[in-house]
């Protein structure tokens, strides 16, 4: 691969338009790489917002190196610095380049105003210019401190932003491109290209240029084509759309209390780990570190038909009823796998043939005419050797709900959907639980106290499907359903009878949730589900 140096050289040198994009930290500039662009502009303004200072040498030039060397350590493509007046003389503007060359930084755009700068959107005809001569010696002490031949110095032009004419802009373009910069940032803050191509019809193509289309972004981009510009910069638009987004995002929580209405419209945690690039240290840790086994299995118990559905499920089990474009099972098993879960066992029987997703493992239940439910869980029960996790394939979850289960450590838990004033009558699995759903039941062990099947009468919730249990709880699970084979006619038997003799054993723990799961048993609860997939 080219060093970074080289790489933004090219682009300056090269006969087409080329593009960078604003990035102000680490995590950024791995965006913009993955986004497919060629370079990053390291913006004075969005480093400066992003620590929460005026776009005024307010940040100092170390804390700025600071943000650069995360920047570049994040990221393999060229960063251009907007290194603002070179914060002071000639002199700081050697130390300046020696530091960046230490951080693999490309490259360095200094602008001719005097410190400490102000943005130059921000009464720009009142911000006076630095002397001609004096900026060329500080381009040409940038120049003799390199060490990489392929370090860039950008002589940025600020004559049209100060109210000058394209005389005075030409004149300075000509002195820093004699001063040997090796191109010119040519400024303007109108909203036509009208500054750009006054400029260009006299300059031709006898050094690179650059603009920043920021306040004339509505110029077709074949415009600065034509005209001959070598490199064009996106100069800020990550921090402004970053603080759209989170100003939206603190008034839905602030106003909702709540995190569930967001939860699904953001990055999950998972996609911040990637971007962080912790892949790279689970590797690390395989070498370095004792092999710890983190796996979760996953059951999904999709057998029947759901003959109360009738038509919808004549010709495909409940578990491939179509929800906006997708079966319910899909959905389920794609959010156990953006949980982690890499090996999910389904237990399938009617029209199992429909069932075939090739990320999943089949058990049949071949008689799942004449059973019930806990019969496929006990057929799956060699899938229940480890950290397990149990879920109806008949239902929508949302992500939440999962990884509340998996984050409590009891042998066993379960999920209670909390009921409000005497709950869904068609609910059919009522429990009873050691307390009733409060706000603060983060903070309290609750257990379940018994089983209600139909009944709602005193109940503190209903069982949402989901189960979940720890090495140790597996063990319990599954010999309680040997032994429950031994005594009875399993088939006749359904996992609340389950939860029923395990209380008799051990402490059943609750996840109280209020919402975020629908329970597809009739048509009223298929258009739900519909409804509550579309609010993904």
């Amino acid at each position: 691969m080219l060093k970074k140096t080289t790489q933004l050289k090219n682009m300056l040198t090269s006969d087409q338009l080329e593009f960078i994009m604003e990035a102000h930290n680490g995590m950024s500039a791995r965006i913009v790489e993955e986004a497919g662009f060629k370079g990053i502009w390291a913006s004075g303004l969005t480093m400066s917002a992003s620590l929460g200072v005026r776009d005024n040498n307010e940040a100092s030039w170390t804390q700025i190196l600071e943000i650069l060397e995360f920047m570049s350590d994040a990221s393999n493509i060229p960063i251009l610095v907007d290194g603002d007046t070179g914060y002071g003389n000639f002199n700081n503007m050697r130390r300046l380049v020696k530091k960046l060359e230490q951080r693999a930084v490309a490259g360095v755009c200094i602008e001719d105003k005097l410190f400490p700068k102000t943005n130059s959107f921000i009464g720009g005809e009142q911000q006076p210019l630095a002397d001609i001569d004096e900026f060329c010696g500080k381009i040409k002490a940038g120049k003799d401190s390199q060490t990489d031949d392929d370090f860039c110095v950008v002589a940025r032009v600020e004559a049209f932003i100060a109210g000058w004419s394209v005389k005075e802009a030409l004149k300075r373009a000509e002195a820093y491109r004699q001063a040997g910069a090796d191109a010119i940032l040519i400024h303007s803050k109108k909203h036509s290209p009208m500054d750009i191509e006054l400029f260009m019809k006299e300059w031709g193509d006898r050094h690179p240029i650059v603009i920043v289309p920021t306040k004339f972004y509505s110029t077709p981009t074949d415009r600065f084509r034509d005209l001959g510009i070598s490199l064009a910069i996106w100069a800020n638009h990550l921090m402004r759309g970053n603080i759209t987004n989170m100003q939206s995002l603190c008034r839905e929580i602030y106003e909702k209390e709540s995190l569930v209405s967001i939860e699904d419209k953001i990055a999950p945690v998972s996609e911040v780990f990637r971007l962080q690039g912790a892949a790279e240290l689970q590797e690390a840790e395989k070498i370095y570190l004792p092999t710890r086994d983190k796996s979760i299995n996953a059951v999904v118990l999709a057998a029947s038909r759901g003959s109360e559905l009738e038509e919808l499920t004549k010709d495909r089990p409940k578990a491939m009823i179509d929800i906006n474009g997708k079966p319910i099972l899909y959905r389920t098993t794609k959010t156990l796998q953006k949980i982690g879960i890499k090996e999910t066992t389904v237990v399938r029987g009617y029209k199992k043939e429909m069932i075939n997703d090739s990320s999943c493992q089949y058990i049949d239940n071949d008689d799942h005419e004449n059973s019930r439910d806990l019969y496929s869980l006990f057929l799956a029960r060699e899938k229940i050797n480890g950290e397990s996790l149990i879920a109806y394939g008949d239902c929508l979850y949302r992500k939440h709900l999962l990884v509340d289960l998996l984050d409590n450590e009891s042998p066993i838990r379960i999920v209670v959907d909390a009921l409000r004033d005497g709950g869904d009558k068609k609910a059919k699995d009522f429990v009873c639980c050691s307390e009733d759903f409060t706000s603060d039941f983060f903070m309290k062990k609750i257990s379940l106290t018994g089983v209600q099947e139909g009944v709602a009468e005193n109940a503190s919730g209903e069982w949402t499907g989901l189960i979940a249990c720890s090495k140790e709880g597996a063990g319990l699970l599954v010999s309680t359903l040997e032994e429950m084979e031994q005594k009875s006619d399993i088939r006749m038997l359904s996992i609340t009878d389950l939860l029923s003799e395990l209380i008799k054993k051990t402490e059943v723990s609750i996840v109280y949730t209020n919402g975020g799961w629908v329970d597809v048993d009739e048509m009223s609860d298929v258009i739900e589900a519909r409804d509550f997939q579309g609010n993904l």
